[in-house]
């Protein structure tokens, strides 16, 4: 039921998301959460800015009543669910723009100056580290 993966700063994409609001897929069949993992590595993968941060698919983060969700986590960090996403190239941007901050972060804090304007509007819950809570 688990697959392990790299520990390390990562976005966390559900892969079976739904498109939007209204629909699950989009006009070709798609997961609206498929087009934006599509996304997120597309854009990881024309910057190296990126390169410090997984792009990893899993699916179903039970966030169903928002469409289009990530969890972003690190150890020993608060970590984030964001969700209601476009599934494209801005969105992605936006994600991992904040993700370079948060991964720099010392305990997964990013002073609100530097959240991009993708992310606004997108958190959902912040989740504290096994063996702490957050102030």
């Amino acid at each position: 039921m688990l697959t392990p993966v790299d520990p390390g700063p990562a976005v966390v994409a559900c892969s079976t998301c739904r498109h939007d609001r209204l629909s699950r897929t989009d006009a070709a069949g798609v997961a609206g959460g498929a087009r934006l993992v599509e996304a997120l590595d597309r854009v990881k993968a024309s910057n190296p800015r990126y390169a410090g941060i997984a792009v990893q698919a899993m699916p179903c983060l039970f966030a169903c009543q928002d469409h289009c969700t990530v969890h972003l986590r690190a150890p020993d960090k608060v970590g984030y669910v964001l969700g209601r996403f476009a599934p494209d190239e801005e969105a992605a941007r936006a994600i991992l723009d904040y993700a370079v901050h948060y991964a720099a972060s010392e305990h997964g804090r990013v002073a609100y100056a530097l959240w991009p304007e993708g992310v606004k509007g997108h958190f959902i819950t912040r989740t504290p580290p096994a063996g702490f809570i957050a102030e």
